[in-house]
């Protein structure tokens, strides 16, 4: 009897991958978006970065592949679906409620994906003995998005994020990156055509053309990364967003493709995430705060930048019955609690 020979490695890896929970796959060449580099240099050149110091004294090694390991020979893009069942933009008209991007309502995506990455790395390690691996969530300096597009996961939308013509705007991406040459995927094609709903949906106006995102006035910057006051210029157009920002995501038509029943079920919403109440916000200290977010990936920002955007979405609620928390605040060990605390205050007296 003649043994049946095995479909192609390429093939067999993806149904490894999707047995691991990612429901994209594709292959890259770890040469096949040349234009990073350069794409990225002027990003950092015009300071869009803002204080995100990494992006910058890591640019060598995120603008190619090699840059960051010189042996790879073949990029495999993976996506992780976080479809939402609720409509993103609901919480919008509930000003007593804070608005967390849907990404981080459930469980720790790095923890997930990571896992699930190292899974497949070493089943293809077992496959094909002296090929070498390593594998990236977001914690290092790779350009996740290109490299996805060219390896056929979807393309970089006009909002800068990753949109897929089966899953929307809601991909976790991982990457592994191997010393193998792997038959590569045909690049994703863009599809954004003539619609701007993303960059007429931005509250913040981050979006100085499409494609490009300021992150100095990205709304997911400025509650998660920035470390200090947020501009008072902005805080208006913040609104009830306390992490994160969904907006330019949720617009985008392409979602209407993206079914629940693929995403991951860690990261179905925690029901103390999905609708918090800014009274609670407001009233967290250190402890309680560590408490709340543990195992979500909200707990890096620190019980202050959270206190500091409820204070925020608290001056935007129009609710007077926020003053005496606001005023309590006023008197915070943290400053850019207290100077939010301090506007909000002003805010609800008009």
């Amino acid at each position: 009897m003649v043994a049946e020979a095995l479909p192609p490695l390429e093939q067999r890896l993806e149904a490894v991958a999707r047995a691991h929970g990612f429901a994209a796959f594709g292959i890259a060449r770890a040469d096949a978006a040349p234009e990073t580099a350069a794409r990225l240099n002027a990003w950092l050149a015009e300071g869009c970065h803002g204080g995100m110091i990494w992006m910058e004294s890591r640019a060598a090694e995120r603008g190619s592949p090699q840059g960051l390991w010189p042996e790879v020979r073949s990029v495999i893009a993976l996506g992780m679906s976080y479809a939402p069942a609720a409509d993103p933009l609901a919480l919008a008209d509930e000003p007593d409620r804070g608005r967390i991007s849907v990404y981080a309502q459930g469980s720790d995506y790095h923890d997930i994906v990571k896992k699930a990455l190292k899974a497949v790395a070493r089943w293809l390690v077992a496959e094909a003995p002296g090929a070498d691996v390593k594998v990236f969530v977001d914690t290092a300096p790779v350009m996740e998005k290109p490299l996805a597009a060219a390896a056929g996961l979807g393309w970089q939308g006009k909002h800068t994020n990753m949109v897929s013509r089966e899953h929307g705007s809601w991909l976790f991406l991982g990457a592994i990156y191997t010393t193998l040459d792997l038959a590569p995927a045909r690049p994703g094609r863009d599809r954004c055509g003539s619609c701007r709903a993303c960059q007429d949906a931005c509250p913040t106006q981050a979006f100085p053309a499409p494609y490009r995102l300021d992150a100095r006035r990205c709304i997911s910057y400025l509650t998660i990364e920035h470390d200090g006051p947020i501009p008072v210029e902005l805080r208006r157009g913040i609104g009830n967003h306390v992490y994160g920002c969904d907006d330019c995501l949720a617009v985008c038509p392409w979602n209407k493709f993206a079914e629940t029943a693929h995403r991951h079920r860690a990261f179905l919403p925690r029901a103390e995430l999905a609708a918090p109440a800014l009274a609670d916000l407001l009233d967290l200290d250190d402890a309680g705060f560590r408490q709340v977010f543990a195992g979500s990936p909200i707990k890096r920002i620190g019980r202050n930048r959270m206190v500091r955007n409820a204070a925020i979405a608290a001056g935007n609620s129009g609710d007077a019955g926020f003053r005496a928390r606001l005023a309590a605040l006023i008197e915070d060990e943290s400053p850019m609690v207290a100077d939010a605390a301090a506007w909000a205050l002003a805010e609800l007296a008009e």
